[in-house]
């Protein structure tokens, strides 16, 4: 696995991704996740409605796997190897959460704001009313695109920056779509980006010793 050690740990995305880890929790502590919500979910225009709509496809499986499979087009990654790789480092994040979300069984804004008429959401968009914590749609959003900033030639790192950006994209739009809080959103992205983090790691030891292709 040589094209994939050289520099997986991308620190474009990484340093981004240490200050969300911090600046997360204190914006909780000084506003609390109801006027965070109501912040994001009341600012809204037909543009932001439109963009957010789609923004948020970033972070589901219809994205994602042909995502992780683009790479595969090309003869450095059309290996056994790549695919167990990106397999293994978009599972584990992914049954941690889903784990997480039936132990903590969290009400989403659609239930937590039942009686609440100021609440935006358009009649297209999603109900969901359970599960909110950790977020789904952030998770798979980070995970995937901390899995391509590891991946990404060395030229190529600073790239890992856009990666970051769009990530959190995805995170905002599930608040702005009325599908979650700020915390749901940071916890899916602490489990996304560790998960795929930890996954890689043993990955890339189990599989040290041995070609790529």
């Amino acid at each position: 696995m040589k094209e994939l050690k050289a520099h997986p740990y991308n620190p474009f995305f990484l340093v981004p991704f240490a200050v969300w880890l911090v600046v997360g929790p204190v914006l909780h502590f000084m506003y609390g996740k109801v006027a965070m919500f109501t912040y994001i979910n009341g600012n809204y225009s037909p543009i932001l409605n439109e963009v957010m709509y789609y923004v948020t496809y970033m972070g589901t499986s219809g994205f994602i796997i042909p995502v992780l499979l683009l790479p595969m087009m090309g003869r450095e990654r059309r290996s056994k190897q790549y695919f167990l790789l990106a397999l293994t480092c978009t599972m584990v994040p992914f049954l941690l959460l889903h784990a997480l979300k039936h132990y903590f069984d969290m009400p989403r804004p659609m239930h937590f704001f039942e009686h609440t008429k100021w609440v935006h959401i358009l009649p297209h968009w999603e109900r969901l009313f359970e599960q909110s914590f950790p977020s789904g749609h952030s998770e798979g959003a980070f995970a995937l695109f901390c899995f391509l900033a590891m991946i990404l030639p060395y030229r190529f790192r600073w790239v890992g920056t856009i990666l970051f950006v769009l990530a959190m994209a995805v995170g905002y739009s599930r608040v702005y779509l009325t599908a979650h809080f700020v915390e749901d959103v940071y916890a899916g992205s602490v489990v996304g980006v560790f998960g795929t983090l930890v996954a890689y790691a043993a990955m890339e030891r189990y599989n040290s010793s041995r070609p790529l292709n």
